[in-house]
């Protein structure tokens, strides 16, 4: 019996570090902050180019409107972080503007977990797309 626990608690281990594998680590609003005022980050807008129109994170990329030519638009410099971000916490849609980063050849990218809805309730500004966009 003692056996069959020992095996059952490995698969457990096993699964959850499968679940987790892929995932990025969250950036908070500050560190996001700090991070653009230095001009370090790219950052990717996954809330689609309707949302994106109306507002978005000020020098985000629109990735719905970038999404077959993702990789010209994250630019050259392949040692900057980038930041995927979407609705909010319970949203997974940055997942795919994260991993178009990393598929283009980003290897520092983070997730802002608390996305537009967070920025806009932190009282952040945003910055609006121009009609020929």
């Amino acid at each position: 019996m003692k056996k069959l626990t020992t095996i059952a608690s490995i698969a457990c281990s096993l699964l959850a570090c499968a679940a987790f594998a892929g995932e990025y680590p969250d950036i908070s609003i500050s560190e996001l902050e700090e991070a653009i005022a230095k001009n370090e980050v790219i950052l990717i807008d996954v809330n689609g180019s309707k949302s994106y129109q109306k507002g978005h994170i000020p020098g985000a990329i629109d990735f719905r409107a970038n999404k077959e030519n993702i990789a010209a638009a994250l630019g050259e410099n392949k040692d900057k972080l980038v930041v995927a971000y979407c609705g909010g916490p319970s949203c997974s849609a940055y997942k795919a503007g994260a991993k178009a980063a990393e598929k283009a050849g980003f290897a520092k990218i983070k997730h802002l977990s608390a996305g537009i809805s967070g920025w806009l309730q932190a009282g952040k500004p945003t910055e609006k797309a121009d009609d020929n966009s």
